[in-house]
């Protein structure tokens, strides 16, 4: 991993003039709207960096964006990859390794998600304070490097406590309906059955997805801050569940990206 890091770093350096984000962001299905608020100097499709997995869904482009945000430099992750298409763990993860040899100091990571709690409801908005993984690996399984980070990580608190406080307080400053609550990290792409809906409430997930945790735990591995956040597009109630198709999660992500976006731009503006 090591050669490949250092020759997809290399490569990104050479075409954005050395430049040296401080922030990483990853935009989740149907929440690429952040990219305007972004004063863009460059941007590179992943089908051009050297050893970058190409995205394989229709939905997301598959470019990395680099610019300005409310006064910082950020590079972000238009189109993110899930384990479901046939990437492993390390694939999935090599971009936020790639933004951390490049001089990250936080990572902000948004997804689409199905509501778990009740008194959540879709179109709602969902900071992540904790997960739960259900993915069938880890993307630290194998070698470790001590260069990246340690062994055995700690996890006590994968999600910067201050970051979401602060949040917080520009959701109800600004009038955003935002909760706080547990992410479960499945595999999919299937969505869940009843059954497995009551099971990850019972377990204590407010919120179910298909991307975000190794993201997150490869951060928390180079001591990276993490702030999380999920849009919620359609809500997993046993007892009221109904069928929900790409369209109707298209369609709830972008009426509530906009809020997002608000939360996370004036979010880093306090950095």
């Amino acid at each position: 991993m090591f050669q490949a890091l250092h020759e997809t770093v290399e490569y990104i350096k050479r075409k954005t003039d050395n430049f040296e984000p401080e922030i990483g962001i990853v935009l989740g299905t149907g929440l690429g709207g952040l990219v305007s608020e972004i004063e863009v100097e460059y941007n590179l499709m992943y089908s051009n960096i050297p050893n970058f997995p190409i995205s394989t869904l229709e939905f997301h482009s598959g470019k990395l964006i680099f610019g300005t945000l409310k006064g910082k430099k950020v590079i972000a992750m238009q189109g993110r990859l899930h384990y479901y298409e046939g990437y492993s763990m390390q694939q999935i993860t090599f971009p936020i390794r790639a933004m951390k040899a490049l001089g990250i100091k936080r990572l902000f990571v948004s997804n689409a998600a199905g509501s778990l709690n009740s008194d959540f409801k879709k179109g709602d908005l969902m900071i992540i304070n904790d997960h739960i993984n259900l993915q069938p690996e880890s993307p630290l399984r194998g070698h470790n490097d001590a260069d990246m980070g340690p062994r055995f990580p700690d996890m006590s608190e994968p999600y910067n406590r201050k970051m979401i406080a602060t949040a917080l307080e520009i959701a109800k400053t600004e009038k955003i309906t935002c909760h706080q609550g547990v992410y479960v990290s499945v595999t999919g792409p299937n969505l869940e059955t009843k059954a497995e809906y009551k099971y990850l409430s019972i377990i204590g997930g407010d919120a179910v997805g298909m991307s975000t945790v190794p993201e997150v735990i490869v951060a928390n591995h180079m001591a990276v801050p993490v702030f999380a956040i999920s849009v919620l597009t359609d809500e997993g109630f046993t007892d009221v569940l109904k069928p929900v198709s790409l369209e109707d999660i298209l369609e709830t992500a972008k009426i509530a990206e906009p809020k997002m976006t608000k939360i996370l731009s004036q979010l880093i503006s306090t950095l």
